[in-house]
């Protein structure tokens, strides 16, 4: 039997049965070879094949998961990267999330991932073009709604002269976030709750 070391593992919530496309669509992504660069994702009915990010977007993902690393080095979560994030047959792979440190703690079935129910926070970084703007701004931000992620932060270099949006208090019936804080690059935003509550986002993340 599989055991937690700091608190009980989390089980898999959502057992409702998925449609006929989810099933499709998983089984489709499940057989993908792409070739290195690129990544594929389930976001709303469709894959969605992306190249990795431009050395910008390398950037501030790397100084994101550093500052997270010490802001988290006394809980028992900690930031991950370039991993797949599972919920009823779709598969995301956000730019950051955090989740527990044994992440044998979140059981899922396949093995391909980690399962929503222990991801307690999502970060995505903009990256240009239209399509990848509204992904991030539009699209994913209702998944992520629909699946009850506390807490989704956008950094976005695209949105007037760069903001950080910080989303919380999902509603997964109606896709959306009930709290929602903007601030302009320059200006700090805090995280309010969960494993990194009070991490800062400023100018030492989002500079040029």
């Amino acid at each position: 039997m599989m055991t937690a070391l700091a608190h009980e593992v989390i089980p898999v919530t959502d057992d409702r049965p998925v449609s006929e496309l989810d099933e499709i669509l998983w089984q489709t992504w499940k057989a993908l070879d792409l070739p290195e660069g690129y990544r594929a994702e389930i976001i709303e009915g469709a894959i969605e094949v992306s190249p990795t990010g431009r050395r910008r977007h390398t950037v501030l993902i790397n100084r994101l998961r550093r500052a997270l690393e010490a802001h988290l080095a006394d809980s028992d979560h900690a930031p991950y990267q370039d991993g797949n994030v599972i919920f009823r047959r779709k598969s995301w792979i956000p730019d950051i999330f955090i989740a527990p440190e044994d992440l044998d703690e979140i059981p899922d079935e396949e093995d391909l991932g980690v399962d929503v129910a222990g991801v307690p926070m999502v970060i995505e970084v903009v990256s240009p073009g239209r399509r990848n703007i509204e992904r991030d701004r539009v699209r994913k931000r209702r998944e992520y709604a629909r699946a009850g992620i506390a807490v989704y932060v956008i950094i976005d270099d695209f949105d007037e002269d760069g903001a950080v949006v910080v989303l919380g208090a999902p509603n997964p019936g109606k896709a959306t976030y009930e709290d929602e804080h903007r601030v302009l690059y320059g200006t700090e935003a805090v995280i309010p709750s969960g494993p990194a509550k009070g991490f800062v986002i400023g100018e030492a993340i989002t500079r040029a």
